[in-house]
């Protein structure tokens, strides 16, 4: 246990503001997934947590990459995955494409099977 690192997390509304500094999203979401609903930003990649062991490599270590999914749990799986596996500037974004679509954040698709979940940190005053 005294290995263990702790993972960095950032909300939305801070994930936005570093994709406008350039952050590269990776979305752990399966493609279907990611057909229904997508994050709309300018640098992002799908590699669903399915296939994420055989493919993290494609993952830049120089760049800064904000974890993501639908509500923050399996990003957060991958985001660990990544830290013990030598990466240093990644970080996970708590509570997922629930939330970003919450604080009104540029989506591609249908909403409908997230909407009303937004309880999830309205008291932390981060968000």
């Amino acid at each position: 246990m005294e290995n263990q690192v702790l993972v960095k997390e950032i909300c939305p509304t801070t994930t936005q503001k570093w994709v406008k500094n350039g952050a590269l999203l990776i979305d752990v979401r399966e493609a279907a997934e990611v057909r229904e609903l997508s994050y709309n930003v300018p640098n992002i990649i799908n590699i669903p947590l399915s296939e994420f062991e055989e493919r993290f490599q494609e993952i830049p270590k120089d760049k800064e990459v904000v974890m993501v999914c639908k509500s923050g749990v399996r990003s957060l799986r991958a985001t660990g995955f990544l830290v013990n596996n030598g990466y240093e500037n990644v970080v996970n974004m708590q509570h997922g494409i629930a939330k970003w679509v919450a604080k009104g954040f540029p989506v591609k698709g249908d909403t409908s099977s997230i909407t009303g979940s937004e309880s999830c940190c309205s008291s932390s005053g981060c968000c």
